[in-house]
C-alpha cells in the first residue's frame, strides 16, 4: 500500500467517525468516502483491500471504543483484555468497508463505473453486517443523518438502506467531478451532465418527499385520541444497581418519582429495562410495592425486570423481560427479550471465550424469549424493544405488523458511561419510528430518555445523568407503511443488481 493511498484511506476513515455522535458532524459523510474512492480508483483488488480496511478500522474504533469502558468497569476484565475485545470487533465490522474496496477494484478492472457499482455493493454489505452472526447494524451510513429529518422520511419505504444508498451515489458522483475537472489536466474529460442531473434530482426528490410527509402528518389524525404518558428515569449506579442492599432503595425512587408525578394522570407509565433489579414474578414485598404504584397512580405500568423459568430439558432459564400492568395491578402481559447481547447477556462461542465472564450480574445466562409478543393495553398493543432491540428494524417492523400502535424502547445505557455510545443508541432509534410512523417512547436508566413523533422528531428529552420525569403525550397510530409491508426490498434489489452486475463482469472477462 501506498503512502497517498494509506493517507486518503485513513481521512475518510476519519470524516466518517466525525459524522456520527457525539461529534456529529452528519454533513461530513457527503464528502467522507471521496479519499477512499479515489486511492482505490487505480489499485488492484488486494491493495482495495487493505485500504478499504485502513478506513473501516479509523472510524469503527472510533464509533465503538466505549466497548473497552464497559467490560474492564463491569466485566472485571484487566486493561488490555478489554483493549483486545474492542479490537477484534473493530478488525470484524472493518472487514465490510475492506470488501468494499475489494470489490469496487475488481468491478473496475471489468470496465464498471463506480457509480453504479459502489451505491449497491456498500448497502449490500451493511446488510450483510445486520445478519451475519446475529447482526449487528449500529451506526450504518444513513445513522449520520438523524437530525435531517426531511432528507431520513424515504426510510418509510426503503428503510436505512434506501439513504445509505443515496450517500454512497453522491459521493461517487462528487468523486467523478472532481477528478474530471483537476485530477485529469492532460484529458479533455469532464463531468459527466447526466450524473449530475441524476444526483441533484434524486436529492430534490428525497428532500420533497420528506417534507411532503412531514408536512401530511402533521395533518392526518389517524388512531386513537392522544395519550399521556410518564418516563421515569431513575438514574441508578450500575455499579450499585444489582447489590441487595441498594434494591430497595432503588424500588424507592421509582414509586416515589411515579406517585409524586401521578396528580397529573398519566395513563401509561414507563419504567427502563431491569428498573426492578429482582424477579418480578415471585410476587414478593418487592413485587407488591410495584403493583401499588400502578394502583395508586391509577395508570398503566411497564418496566424491565429479570424472569426465569424452572420448566424444560435444560432445566432453570432467565430473562430479561418487560411487564405491563394495568392500572387495577394486574398483569396484561409480558415480553420476553429475543435478541439478547453478544458477551452482555450471553457469551458467543463460550466453548472458545470461556476465560470471559458475562456483564450482567445475577445468575446464569440469559436466554432468549420465544417470539415476539406486543403487550396488550385494553384495544390497544404496545411494541416493547428492550436495550438494543431498538437497532434492529426488523422487530419493530413485526411489531407493527403485529397491530402495534406504538413502540417502547426500554433500556439502561448505565453500562456506557459518558462514551458516545448512549448518543448513537438514542439516534438509531428515531428511525424506528420514521420506517414504521408510530410514536416512540424511550426509557433509559441514566438517559437518554425521550419522546419522538412518528415523523422523527424528537418531542422531549431527558440527559444523561439527570433523575426525574419527563412527561409528554403520543398516540396509537394505525399508518401502514411501505417498509412495514414489505420490510427490506429495497436491499433486496440492490443486492439483485450487484449479482447482475458481477454476471456482466464475468461475461466481460470471459470475453
Amino acid at each position: 500500500m501506498n503512502r497517498k493511498g494509506l493517507l486518503l484511506s485513513l481521512i475518510s476513515g476519519l470524516l466518517v467517525f466525525l459524522s456520527f455522535p457525539k461529534v456529529d458532524l452528519g454533513f461530513l459523510i457527503w464528502i467522507a468516502l471521496v479519499p477512499l474512492l479515489h486511492a482505490i480508483s487505480e489499485e488492484e483488488p488486494p491493495a482495495a483491500f487493505r485500504m478499504g480496511l485502513m478506513a473501516g478500522l479509523v472510524y469503527n474504533t472510533g464509533l465503538v471504543y466505549w466497548i473497552v469502558f464497559v467490560v474492564v468497569r463491569y466485566g472485571s476484565l484487566p486493561l488490555y483484555a478489554g483493549i483486545s475485545i474492542m479490537l477484534l470487533l473493530v478488525l470484524y465490522l472493518s472487514l465490510y468497508p475492506a470488501l468494499f474496496g475489494a470489490g469496487l477494484a475488481y468491478f473496475r478492472k471489468r470496465g464498471m463505473r463506480m457509480v453504479l457499482m459502489a451505491p449497491p455493493l456498500w448497502t449490500c454489505l451493511e446488510y450483510l453486517k445486520a445478519h451475519l452472526f446475529s447482526g449487528f447494524p449500529w451506526e450504518d451510513l444513513a445513522h449520520s443523518q438523524h437530525g435531517h429529518l426531511s432528507l431520513i422520511q424515504i426510510a418509510d419505504i426503503t428503510g436505512t438502506y434506501g439513504i445509505t444508498f443515496l450517500i454512497v451515489l453522491l459521493n461517487c458522483i462528487l468523486y467523478d467531478c472532481i477528478r474530471a475537472l483537476f485530477l485529469s489536466p492532460g484529458e479533455t474529460r469532464r463531468p459527466s451532465l447526466s450524473e449530475i442531473a441524476v444526483g441533484i434530482g434524486l436529492l430534490l426528490l428525497v428532500f420533497g418527499y420528506g417534507t411532503y410527509r412531514i408536512d401530511s402528518l402533521k395533518e392526518a389524525e389517524t388512531g386513537s385520541d392522544s395519550l399521556k404518558i410518564m418516563i421515569i428515569q431513575g438514574n441508578i449506579d450500575q455499579s450499585v444497581k444489582w447489590t441487595r442492599e441498594f434494591q430497595a432503595e432503588t424500588l424507592n425512587i421509582y414509586k416515589k418519582l411515579s406517585v409524586d408525578a401521578s396528580s397529573d394522570g398519566a395513563s401509561l407509565i414507563v419504567w427502563p429495562e431491569t428498573a426492578m433489579p429482582f424477579y418480578f414474578q415471585d410476587y414478593d414485598e418487592r413485587a407488591r410495592d410495584v403493583v401499588e404504584v400502578a394502583r395508586k397512580t391509577g395508570s398503566w405500568l411497564l418496566f424491565g425486570s429479570p424472569a426465569y423459568d424452572r420448566g424444560g430439558k435444560k432445566g432453570l432459564s432467565f430473562y430479561n423481560s418487560a411487564y405491563l400492568l394495568a392500572p387495577d395491578g394486574s398483569i396484561s402481559g409480558r415480553y420476553d427479550k429475543i435478541h439478547l447481547v453478544p458477551f452482555g447477556e450471553y457469551i458467543p462461542l463460550r466453548r472458545v471465550l470461556f476465560f470471559v465472564d458475562k456483564l450482567v450480574a445475577g445468575a446464569g445466562d440469559f436466554k432468549p424469549g420465544g417470539e415476539i409478543v406486543p403487550l396488550l393495553m385494553d384495544d390497544n398493543r404496545i411494541g416493547t424493544l428492550i436495550c438494543y432491540e431498538g437497532i434492529f428494524p426488523g422487530i419493530s417492523r413485526q411489531y407493527r405488523r403485529k397491530g402495534a400502535g406504538l413502540l417502547v424502547n426500554i433500556t439502561n445505557d448505565a453500562w456506557y458511561g459518558n462514551t458516545s455510545a448512549p448518543y448513537q443508541h438514542m439516534t438509531m432509534a428515531i428511525f424506528r419510528a420514521i420506517e414504521n410512523r408510530a410514536y416512540l417512547i424511550r426509557a433509559a436508566n441514566t438517559g437518554i430518555s425521550a419522546i419522538v413523533n412518528p415523523d422523527g422528531t424528537i418531542v422531549s428529552m431527558m440527559g444523561l445523568f439527570e433523575r426525574g420525569v419527563l412527561e409528554g403525550t403520543v398516540r396509537f397510530t394505525r399508518y401502514d407503511t411501505f417498509y412495514a409491508r414489505y420490510g427490506d426490498i429495497f436491499a433486496c434489489f440492490s443486492i439483485g443488481f450487484l449479482l447482475i452486475g458481477s454476471l456482466v463482469s464475468l461475461r466481460r472477462k470471459n470475453r
